[in-house]
C-alpha cells in the first residue's frame, strides 16, 4: 500500500494541479503482482482465458460481447513479457495505442467462439502448437502451465500435445486480492457515480412506476457519469422482495412498497455491488424491524473487519440460515454475503457462513470487499436488503458507499 491519501471520488479526468490515478503506475502494480504469483508457484507460464486476468496482466480490454467468447487469451512466462491474442482488428488497436506491450506480442486469435466453429477445424490444434513453441523458447516447456478457465477440447488438446496443466486461477485472485491506491481510487469513484444514481431513483420512486423503468434510468445515467459497462440493475419492490429473486421486471410500484435495488457496473473496469433498500411513500412496523435487523447485522459485520481476523469471525455475526427461514447456509447462500470487488465481481475474500467456518481467510489491509445483509419482515412478502463496499486499512476500515442507509429512508414520503 503507498503511503499516498487515495482523494475521495477523484474525477473523471486527471488534472496537473492534484495526483489522481495514475494509470502507468496501475498497470506496473498489476503486472508486478502477477508475475510474483508466478514466480510463487510450480508454474513455468500462465494461460489465461479469464478476461478479468487478462485485463490484469496486459491492460487491455475489449466490449465483453468478444471478451467472453473465449477467444482472446494471455501468455505470461517466468522471463518474458506478457503475449496476448486478441480479435481481429483489436489487435491492431492494441499495437497503436498500447505501448506497454511489445508489438509483436499482440497477435490475432481465434479459437472456435465457443464451439461455433468446431474443434475439428484446427483453430484449437495450431493455437496450442504455437504456444507450445514459445514455451519451448522460454525454457519452461517442462513445467507445468497454469490455466485459469479453459474449454474443454482446448485443455484436451492442451494434454494431448503434452502439456502439463494446472490451476492458475488461484494463484491470480491471490495476486488480484490486495488492490493499489490506484484501485482504490477507481473503485470509490465507481461507488460515487452509484451515489447519484440512488438520489436520482429517490426522486422518481412513486407509485406507478415499473422496476425497468428504474432499470432503465440507472442505465442512462450511470453511461452519461462515465461508466464503461453497466453489467447489472436488480430492481425489486413488493411482494418480489421476499423471497429475493435476484432481477427484475415490469411490476408497477404501489404506495407502501418496500423496494431495494443493486447497482453493478464498472468505471475504468473496476465494479461496484451496491444495494439500497427504500419504503415508497410510507413505511409499516413491519417493514423497519426487518430493516433494523438488516443494519445491526451489517453494523456487526463492519465492526469486526480489521486486518489479522478471519473471514470465520465476521460470517458468525450474522444468522444462521435456518434463524432467516432457510433450511441451510447452501439455500440461503449470498444473502449474509460478503465478496471482494475489483475487475471481477467476486473476488477474494468470500465471506459466508457456507464456506468461511469451516475454511477462513485472513483479512488483510488493502482488501476491498462488499458486505451484503437480508432480512425478510414478518409480513411474509416484505424485505430489507443492505450492502457496504469497504476497504481495509491498516488502522480500519473506510466506507465506500455513501447513500444514506443507517435507518429506513422513505421516498416521497406522504
Amino acid at each position: 500500500m503507498s503511503n499516498l491519501i487515495p482523494l475521495q471520488a477523484p474525477g473523471h479526468s486527471n488534472v496537473d494541479y492534484e495526483m489522481r490515478v495514475d494509470m502507468d503506475r496501475l498497470r506496473t502494480y498489476r503486472l508486478d503482482r502477477a508475475k510474483k504469483s508466478l514466480e510463487s508457484s510450480e508454474c513455468g507460464a500462465f494461460l489465461l482465458f479469464d478476461f478479468y486476468n487478462i485485463r490484469y496482466t496486459t491492460q487491455t480490454w475489449i466490449g465483453g460481447a468478444l471478451g467472453d467468447k473465449m477467444t482472446r487469451y494471455a501468455l505470461l512466462t517466468r522471463d518474458g513479457e506478457p503475449m496476448l491474442w486478441d480479435f481481429g482488428s483489436a489487435v491492431r488497436h492494441h499495437q497503436l495505442y498500447s505501448p506497454w506491450l511489445k508489438p509483436e506480442n499482440n497477435r490475432p486469435g481465434m479459437l472456435g467462439m465457443r464451439g461455433a466453429v468446431a474443434p475439428s477445424a484446427g483453430l484449437m490444434e495450431s493455437a496450442v502448437r504455437e504456444i507450445k513453441a514459445l514455451l519451448v523458447d522460454a525454457g519452461v516447456a517442462d513445467s507445468p502451465i497454469g490455466v485459469d478457465i479453459v474449454e474443454p477440447p482446448f485443455l484436451f488438446e492442451m494434454q494431448r500435445q503434452g502439456l502439463n496443466v494446472v490451476d492458475a486461477q488461484q494463484l491470480m485472485l491471490d495476486a488480484r486480492e490486495i488492490k493499489s491506491v490506484d484501485e482504490i481510487m477507481l473503485l470509490n469513484q465507481a461507488a460515487a457515480m452509484v451515489d447519484g444514481v440512488y438520489q436520482d431513483i429517490v426522486d422518481v420512486l412513486k407509485p406507478g412506476i415499473r422496476e425497468n423503468e428504474i432499470v432503465a434510468l440507472a442505465n442512462k445515467r450511470l453511461y452519461e457519469l462515465g461508466s464503461d459497462q453497466v453489467e447489472a440493475v436488480n430492481a425489486i419492490s413488493g411482494d418480489r422482495c421476499n423471497p429475493h429473486p435476484h432481477n427484475f421486471t415490469d411490476r408497477i410500484i404501489r404506495p407502501g412498497d418496500q423496494a431495494f435495488f443493486d447497482i453493478i457496473h464498472s468505471f475504468n473496469g473496476y465494479r461496484t455491488c451496491y444495494y439500497r433498500t427504500f419504503a415508497v411513500g410510507s413505511a409499516t412496523e413491519s417493514q423497519r424491524d426487518a430493516y433494523k435487523k438488516a443494519r445491526d447485522w451489517m453494523d456487526a459485520a463492519i465492526a469486526t473487519v480489521k486486518a489479522g481476523v478471519g473471514t470465520d469471525d465476521i460470517a458468525r455475526v450474522w444468522p444462521k440460515a435456518t434463524d432467516f427461514g432457510f433450511a441451510n447456509e447452501l439455500a440461503a447462500f449470498g444473502l449474509q454475503f460478503g465478496h471482494g470487488l475489483g475487475l471481477g465481481l467476486h473476488e477474494r475474500p468470500i465471506i459466508s457462513r457456507l464456506n468461511s467456518l469451516d475454511n477462513p481467510i485472513e483479512i488483510k489491509a488493502g482488501m476491498v470487499f462488499a458486505l451484503e445483509t437480508y432480512c425478510p419482515a414478518s409480513d411474509g412478502f416484505s424485505a430489507a436488503r443492505i450492502e457496504e463496499e469497504i476497504v481495509v486499512a491498516e488502522n480500519g476500515v473506510h466506507v465506500l458507499t455513501r447513500f444514506p442507509a443507517q435507518e429506513l429512508f422513505i421516498a416521497n414520503e406522504y
